[in-house]
């Protein structure tokens, strides 16, 4: 298990790889990884790219922080790693949920239909 020095990154860490472990979706071993890289190269994902990427009702998986930038006017429900307010606030005025990278998985363990933005 990779061992970041930041205690919540190597929990989600290891929730994933427990994750992967039981249902074998290969999109848990790319959050892994997009998530053992270096402050510098992690993920970063603007609401406006979200909404350009999904549809109505998508299940988005960000391995990485979510940004205000842009605008989305339908539901998705999207898990990250953590997210700005400006994010979290338009995300949900739009009717979408947020959920924490931990609780994204234990929700949606099977991986199925859902979309890896930033990866």
């Amino acid at each position: 298990m990779s061992r970041t020095g930041n205690p919540i990154l190597d929990s989600n860490i290891h929730t994933l790889m427990q994750v992967h472990k039981k249902s074998s979706a290969k999109i848990w071993l790319s959050a892994i990884e997009c998530l053992s890289r270096s402050n510098a190269r992690r993920v970063l994902a603007n609401v406006g790219k979200i909404s350009r990427l999904t549809k109505d009702g998508d299940l988005v998986l960000v391995p990485g922080k979510v940004l205000g930038g842009g605008t989305i006017v339908h539901k998705v429900t999207v898990g990250a790693y953590s997210f700005s307010e400006k994010a979290s606030w338009k995300i949900q005025k739009a009717g979408g949920k947020t959920l924490s990278l931990g609780g994204f998985v234990k929700k949606f363990p099977h991986g199925r239909e859902v979309i890896l933005v930033g990866g």
